[in-house]
C-alpha cells in the first residue's frame, strides 16, 4: 500500500452500528470497481483445486433452489413458534 489510511477512519467510531455496515459495503463495493487489480490468494485457488478434483470424482448432488427456499421457509416458521 502506497500510503496509510487511518484506521478506523476518523469518524467512523461515531457511526452506528447501521452505518458502520452501510460505509463498509459501500467500500467494498468501491474496491470492487477494480476487482481485475485485486489478486486471488494461493490458498484460496487450492480450495478451488480441490473442490474440482472433489467434484471430477464424485459428481455433485444438491437440491434445487426452490427445495432450499422451502426448507429454509419451514425451518424459520418453526423455530418462531418454539
Amino acid at each position: 500500500m502506497s500510503s496509510k489510511v487511518p484506521f478506523p477512519p476518523p469518524g467512523f467510531d461515531d457511526l452506528s452500528a447501521d452505518e458502520q455496515a452501510d460505509y463498509a459495503s459501500e467500500l467494498w463495493d468501491r474496491v470492487t470497481e477494480r476487482e481485475h487489480e485485486i489478486s486471488v490468494p494461493d490458498w484460496h485457488m487450492e480450495i478451488v483445486r480441490e473442490r474440482m478434483a472433489r467434484y471430477e470424482r464424485e459428481g455433485m448432488e444438491g437440491i434445487s433452489l426452490e427445495d432450499l427456499e422451502k426448507e429454509l421457509f419451514e425451518q424459520l416458521t418453526n423455530s418462531s413458534k418454539d
